[in-house]
């Protein structure tokens, strides 16, 4: 019987080539995002199935989660950065929304899916993190604590779930070349740009491979965490580029 997959946040980046990937890997993929223009995109050439979602939305989550009749992987990806302001400049909104959608939002979509997976008896979440849950730095306040108390919901879940048939997994990618840094910066390319400049990031299919490798251990094996990063990055700030 094929399994079925559901891939957040997958209208770009990690997430369609998450999707993208498990639909190689014999999964039937559902995939949520709030771009449905972009979501189809990336739907149509794989056949994965598109669902309209917003996970800063309670009923959005809700009206997914209903049309979803089977899950047994699930993959916490849509969040994200806005800005890069210290503490004394911070936004109140782009804080809000940070923790919205990177903690609440994987609260929201795990909470709804969880009896399906554990009725599928062999269920894997897979909650995408960052290195900025394991470091802060400079500028990055807001998403570092996002993403710290995000580690917390995974650990916590773990604890929760021990002794259902559901297996907890936390991949955590440094610099990836995707639209991250195009979003944290509002839609400036050429400040994302720089990023990445002289230096060779991973790519969105980097992650991918990671949360495949995740989720097609054995059922008795328990990926607890991957940190992922470029070989020319080493802290989340300390990274080696060629002049």
């Amino acid at each position: 019987m094929t399994r079925t997959a559901v891939v957040t946040g997958a209208s770009s980046g990690i997430g369609a080539a998450t999707a993208a990937r498990l639909v190689k890997e014999g999964f039937d993929v559902v995939v949520g995002a709030r771009r449905m223009d972009r979501l189809q995109e990336v739907a149509g050439p794989i056949g994965a199935r598109p669902l309209s979602l917003d996970v800063t939305d309670t009923a959005s989550v809700e009206a997914f989660a209903s049309a979803v009749e089977t899950c047994d992987v699930l993959v916490n990806n849509a969040g994200g950065a806005l800005g890069l302001d210290p503490i004394a400049e911070a936004d109140d909104e782009k804080w809000r929304w940070m923790y919205d959608a990177n903690v609440l939002g994987t609260m929201r979509v795990s909470r709804a899916l969880l009896p399906k997976l554990i009725a599928s008896g062999d269920g894997v979440i897979v909650n995408v993190g960052s290195i900025a849950a394991l470091e802060a730095y400079d500028g990055g306040a807001g998403y570092t604590a996002a993403k710290h108390a995000l580690v917390a919901v995974t650990e916590t879940l773990r604890l929760e779930l021990l002794g259902q048939p559901v297996r907890i997994t936390q991949v955590d990618p440094g610099m990836v070349e995707t639209e991250f840094s195009i979003v944290r910066f509002d839609g400036d390319v050429g400040r994302a740009d720089k990023v990445y400049e002289g230096m060779q990031p991973l790519v969105a299919e980097d992650v991918a491979d990671c949360i495949a490798f995740a989720v097609t251990r054995p059922s008795h094996v328990n990926i607890d965490q991957i940190l992922v990063k470029p070989r020319d990055q080493a802290r989340a700030q300390r990274v080696h580029r060629r002049t």
